[in-house]
């Protein structure tokens, strides 16, 4: 789906960075239609050089230029951003927000009422093109933006949409959840080299196997339960290993993982509404 207009993503970090790449592979935009701006001018040619994109410092100006309007400075940096870009922002435009714990209603009262807004969250391995992201459409967005929105993820990985009050479950589970998949492989990597491989080895193999596994469910779309089942013989290795594991917790470990990690979300949203985080 190509969206044929200008591309503003305000701030050009690695996401931003990963986004770009993604949707010019995809053919969702041409390098003339996507502008980029960041306070750091060395990001300038960097991305002009491997992408073809535009590059400015001018946020206002970008702003008012493009039709889709991607806000990706760090949170900390954005209540500084929208009071300088809000009178720039308008009906016409289309913004999405990938700042973690920023709610659409912090970004309204900075920008006003009736600005088509769609927040997203998505995950690290997009820098990968295999990212997980979740989409919450504002009050005033309509169907065709969530389309344009989607277009944009999807270009980068998988891409749902939820209520917005979802979005910190999000965030504790495919927002935080690479964090605990690579403590998952650092621990398998550690179990091979204590078993003898060498650590190299050990890693790649533990990394492969994740990889494998999760790319297996996913294309045959059974049950994970149904997958265990068909790697567990009866007596043999994997059930003495899942043994172990329940008598661990492991499930329950990482359940109560994503859900500290969802109320924290909670609280750094509800304390984004309630004070300017930059005072």
């Amino acid at each position: 789906m190509a969206l044929g207009k200008t591309i503003a993503f305000l701030g050009a970090g690695n996401m931003a960075e990963a986004l770009v790449k993604g949707l010019l592979r995809a053919g969702v935009a041409t390098p003339g239609e996507v502008l980029c701006t960041d306070r750091r001018p060395e990001r300038g040619p960097e991305l002009t050089r491997t992408y073809g994109v535009r590059f400015g410092q001018d946020n206002v100006a970008a702003a008012r230029e493009a039709g889709l309007v991607v806000l990706s400075v760090k949170p900390q940096a954005m209540n500084r951003l929208l009071d300088e870009i809000g009178p720039a922002l308008d009906q016409s435009k289309l913004v999405i927000s990938i700042a973690a714990g920023v709610p659409i209603a912090a970004i309204e009262r900075k920008v006003g009422h009736g600005v088509r807004i769609v927040r997203c969250m998505p995950n690290t391995p997009a820098l990968v093109g295999a990212g997980a992201t979740a989409l919450a459409p504002g009050e005033h967005a309509t169907e065709a933006d969530l389309r344009q929105a989607r277009a944009l993820f999807e270009a980068v990985g998988k891409a749902v949409v939820v209520d917005e009050p979802l979005l910190d479950a999000v965030t504790g589970l495919s927002g935080s959840g690479p964090a605990y998949i690579f403590l998952i492989i650092e621990a398998l990597s550690d179990a091979g080299v204590k078993m003898g491989l060498a650590r190299a080895q050990s890693l790649e193999l533990a990394a492969q196997t994740v990889l494998g596994s999760a790319k297996l469910l996913l294309e045959t779309g059974e049950h994970p339960g149904r997958l265990k089942d068909q790697v567990t013989s009866p007596g043999g290795t994997a059930i003495a290993g899942l043994h172990t594991l329940e008598a661990g917790g492991l499930r329950t470990t990482l359940m109560d993982a994503v859900e500290a990690a969802t109320r924290r979300s909670h609280e750094l949203g509800k304390r984004f509404l309630e004070t300017d985080p930059e005072e």
